[in-house]
């Protein structure tokens, strides 16, 4: 089988990915790698199925979300993301962070800031897929790409606190 997640499903290495395509190649993969085809075989070749599935379904989990799908093809090329170190970003998204994070106070106390920060997340995802595809795909600058890709973990973060707000009246 491929050494990496877009060979496993024989697709092409990009962050625009045909995500039909991507669940007919896992649907294939995981038919032919699925441990029952194997319930007669030696234990050796069962777990070596069973290996093979979990590696087909980790691969579909992680090319079929596009932050994970972005995150992944910046380490494939040699980004180190360090999201645990690094907190250095762009100012502007330091601005536009506080910004969220007041709306997000707001949202607490207020159901009409809920949605208003939602519809801004919601902006913010789409344009970050679209950076990233032309980061990715056109420009193929994994090391800005993984600037942006900080960046889109830091509103998915808020986007989960989000939904753990509610309003305290």
């Amino acid at each position: 089988m491929a050494d990496d997640h877009f060979s496993l499903f024989g697709l092409p290495a990009r962050f625009d990915l045909d995500t039909a395509a991507l669940e007919r190649a896992w649907r294939d993969v995981a038919a032919r790698v699925h441990p029952d085809r194997y319930a007669t075989a030696s234990p050796a070749e069962r777990r070596v199925a069973m290996q093979w599935a979990a590696r087909a379904n980790e691969a579909y989990r992680q090319l079929r979300d596009p932050l994970l799908r972005a995150r992944y093809l910046c380490e494939q090329a040699g980004v180190d993301l360090q999201t645990e170190s690094n907190t250095a970003m762009d100012p502007a998204f330091l601005m536009q962070q506080m910004e969220w994070r007041e709306m997000l106070d707001d949202a607490r106390q207020d159901p009409a800031a809920v949605a208003r920060l939602q519809a801004e997340l919601d902006q913010a995802r789409e344009q970050m897929r679209g950076t990233l595809a032309e980061l990715l795909d056109e420009r193929r600058d994994p090391a800005q790409a993984g600037l942006k890709v900080r960046e889109w973990m830091f509103i998915e973060r808020l986007a989960e606190e989000l939904a753990a707000a509610r309003p305290l009246r």
